[in-house]
């Protein structure tokens, strides 16, 4: 098998009400690699935020008294603090210079997902998009009707993980892809047959996204994944990666 990872290159800064199947699709045919049935398309999750207007400008946010007191045990920003709390369900870690919250759309992860990297503006910060997997459907509905292709759709964030030094793309919205692949009732090479396997399909090809897409200077907000041949799915989002509380052994 052999899998391409093409960084989408061209983009301009994306604003409100933007068209960005539309902006992304021109971008791909401008640089030659024009989409194509069968791919996978991961947009960062910033610029799916700032074309649905999810953004936040700190400067007119006021901040409760325990937004206040949360900011000055963890070092934060208490208008960050402020944003954090009202797009979470729950705190679920906080120590200096960490805020570990579930956010309203069911992810653990730090800050809420609230980002300043790559969003203009020196106050201004962006959310996670509300439904991202409805985003990811929209696009892929959107570029289908602009393309004609059949592809499957991502939009990823990056994450820290418990356990584990750094942080990695992982997927917050799919449309179009099984984002678990179930192996279990599989044979690995010596015929022992799996019983427990489940790769988080969609968080790998986020992972793998990021290798272009990047976090910093380099202005490359989507990519292309190219040969994976993965399972189509209408029903598949990646809400099915959240693990149930129930079965959470580290809240």
């Amino acid at each position: 098998m052999r899998i391409e990872v093409i960084g989408v290159v061209g983009m301009p800064i994306i604003e409100e009400g933007d068209d960005l199947a539309s902006l992304v699709a021109e971008a791909a045919e401008a640089q030659g690699t024009p989409l194509m049935d069968g791919d996978i398309l991961v947009l960062s999750h910033v610029i799916v935020s700032r074309a649905e207007g999810r953004t936040v400008d700190l400067r007119y946010i006021k901040p409760s008294q325990i937004a206040e007191g949360f900011a000055e045990f963890t070092g934060k920003d208490p208008r960050l603090v402020e944003v954090v709390l009202s797009d979470s369900r729950a705190v679920r870690r906080m120590a200096p210079g960490i805020l570990i919250t579930e956010t309203r759309q069911g992810f653990v992860c730090a800050n809420a997902g609230v980002d300043k990297s790559n969003v203009p503006g020196e106050d201004v910060v962006a959310l996670l998009p509300e439904d991202p997997d409805d985003s990811a459907r929209r696009f892929r509905e959107r570029a289908r009707e602009l393309t004609g292709k059949e592809i499957a759709v991502i939009v990823c964030d990056t994450h820290g993980r418990g356990h584990r030094d750094g942080e990695v793309n992982v997927a917050v919205g799919a449309s179009g892809l099984n984002v678990i692949r179930d192996r279990r009732g599989e044979h690995d090479l010596f015929g022992y047959q799996l019983r427990v396997k489940r790769t988080a399909v969609a968080d790998e090809l986020a992972a793998s996204a990021e290798l272009v897409i990047g976090q910093a200077d380099e202005g490359v907000p989507a990519a292309i994944i190219r040969g994976y041949e993965y399972e189509p799915s209408e029903e598949s989002s990646a809400k099915d990666l959240v693990r149930p509380r129930e079965k959470d052994l580290f809240i």
